[in-house]
């Protein structure tokens, strides 16, 4: 391959920028979370540069925030904040590890694999997707099993 066509090849498979931040408020599962992967599986849904916190809570901390900023009295597997899309996309990610193991478990998919499609879910909301209605719901869930098929995670929505 020449020098050219290869730089055409990167130009095209290049993704955003990412800064992240990761934090681990539940510890449980920070072997399976490596920065690398992370990084790479939110990666993969950007559709612009970004700057997202992707935080891991337990059922306390996962309750207390779907309350105070949802209203719902119950921990769920991810909440997403959007600050920003231009010019670059500005989130936070937190993903509640005891809702994501239990998942994981009962859809009978490891924990790495749920683990990115949350991650792929969550910036996906940080972009202005969402699922409200079946529309919005169906071209959402078309993203993430394209981005995941791309990541060899097979389609979450198929189970």
């Amino acid at each position: 391959m020449t020098r050219r066509a290869s730089s055409a090849t990167e130009a095209v498979s290049a993704k955003p920028a990412l800064r992240l931040s990761l934090q681990f408020a539940d510890t449980r599962h920070r072997a399976s979370l490596p920065r690398a992967a992370v990084a790479r599986w939110i990666r993969a849904a950007l559709a612009a540069p970004a700057e997202i916190t992707v935080r891991v809570v337990d059922l306390d901390e996962g309750r207390r925030l779907n309350r105070e900023f949802r209203g719902q009295d119950h921990a769920t597997n991810v909440l997403t904040f959007p600050y920003a899309s231009e010019p670059a996309v500005e989130a936070d990610l937190v993903l509640c590890a005891p809702i994501v193991e239990r998942e994981a478990a009962a859809q009978g998919v490891s924990l790495e694999a749920h683990y990115a499609h949350l991650l792929v879910h969550g910036a996906l909301h940080a972009q202005g997707l969402d699922h409200e209605d079946e529309a919005e719901a169906l071209h959402m869930e078309a993203r993430e099993t394209a981005i995941l098929a791309a990541l060899g995670v097979a389609d979450p929505y198929s189970r």
